[in-house]
């Protein structure tokens, strides 16, 4: 793609920031399927405008966006008032009309979350009356229907069933996102790693305001100037907006990685993704299983903190927990081994991020007009993908 470098030379201008003093309007930074959807909104939204996308991989979406379930989530477990709850919901119906409008393989399989004793079914009451409080269908499921639909799914005390949640495959959901960046005239730069971000304060006549971007390409360090930033970096997201605040404001990362495991024989046929009732305080959503659009399984993710956001090495530290905990619900699996790992990134160390206890963090920053932060955007992120870029954009052009 592009070189960082040559991107100097492009300008066009906004309509509505009207700096003309800089290389772009909007620089978008990290390239997962959230930065992807972001940059197609800006630069298909405001004609006449100019778009660049920088990505540190050699690659779009190779961090979280493609080591995920690929869940298209229905929204049931997020406080009322929060952006999850919002974006999910409005996300989910962007993605469902985007994927069908695009051709983009899907399929709105459903999901089931199972209980296996009384407590747990009194869980299950809680999620169905906040859920259905907020728009979100579900159906109850008896022990017995649930035998009859799915013989091989264990739900000793029955189950929330949510027609509305699916599968999609991301990676092609990426790359339709990206094609239409660029066909909207939208800049790429793969390989870019972003190393200094300042106010960019224009001399003479030329107008004021921006920010100058510095970021290394090949070996090569070039400044490139946008009126506004939109930093949705992902696992680098933090480091890349503390890049901006002086030292007594920065924030801290914490990651939680999840290995997925895959059956080494075939597993009983299940039609429906399968979810145990959530337990407090996990800081995620149990070993359930999903599976892609060739229909095969993957149980996962595990939960375990980690340091360093590039150890995305599948492990087998928690294989016998995951397996014990997946045959509560399908009793005739057989062995797994690890298959891939993603990293969650965190806004709160372990122990203070549960399900739902901390909400997405889509602000500009203050002081900072025209900077936008993206931090702690796990799941629900790729199902609120298209949403977040709307709402992004509400944000800059309000």
């Amino acid at each position: 793609m592009t070189p960082a470098a040559t991107l100097l030379f492009r300008r066009r201008f906004s309509t509505s920031f009207r700096t003309r003093a800089n290389d772009f309007t909007h620089c978008v930074i990290g390239g997962g399927i959230v930065g992807l959807a972001i940059a197609r909104q800006l630069a298909r939204a405001h004609p006449g405008s100019s778009t660049v996308l920088l990505e540190r991989h050699n690659a779009v979406g190779t961090e979280t966006s493609s080591r995920n379930s690929e869940v298209i989530h229905g929204g049931l477990y997020y406080p009322r008032d929060s952006l999850k709850t919002k974006l999910c919901i409005q996300g989910a119906r962007m993605l469902y009309d985007y994927c069908i409008t695009h051709q983009i393989s899907h399929k709105r399989c459903g999901k089931w979350v199972v209980a296996q004793t009384e407590d747990q079914l009194h869980a299950l009451n809680g999620i169905y009356k906040h859920a259905t409080s907020l728009g979100v269908k579900l159906n109850w499921l008896s022990a017995t229907t649930t035998t009859a639909r799915e013989p091989h799914v264990r739900a000793a005390a029955g189950a929330l069933e949510s027609p509305n949640t699916g599968i999609v495959d991301s990676h092609a959901l990426m790359q339709s996102l990206l094609g239409e960046f660029v066909e909207a005239g939208g800049d790429v730069a793969l390989g870019t790693v972003v190393t200094a971000l300042a106010p960019h304060h224009h001399g003479g006549g030329g107008g004021g305001g921006g920010y100058k971007i510095t970021a290394s390409s090949s070996g090569e360090e070039t400044e490139i100037t946008a009126d506004v930033v939109v930093n949705a970096a992902g696992l680098g997201a933090i480091d890349v907006g503390n890049l901006i605040l002086p030292k007594e404001k920065w924030r801290k990362a914490y990651y939680c990685k999840g290995t997925y495991y895959v059956p080494l024989s075939t597993p009983p046929p299940v039609g429906t993704l399968i979810y145990p009732a959530p337990v407090p305080g996990l800081g995620g959503l149990g070993t359930h299983l999903t599976m892609d659009m060739g229909g095969n399984f993957r149980f996962g993710p595990d939960v375990e903190w980690v340091d360093d956001p590039s150890d995305v090495k599948a492990t087998s530290n928690n294989l016998v927990v995951a397996r014990e905990a997946i045959k509560t619900y399908l009793p005739g699996i057989g062995e797994l081994r690890p298959d891939y790992a993603g990293i969650r990134p965190k806004l709160k160390p372990r122990g203070e991020g549960g399900v739902g206890s901390v909400d997405f963090w889509i602000k500009e920053e203050e002081g900072h007009r025209g900077f936008v932060n993206l931090l702690g955007i796990e799941s629900p992120g790729l199902t609120s993908s298209l949403a977040i870029a709307e709402y992004v954009d509400g944000i800059l052009y309000k």
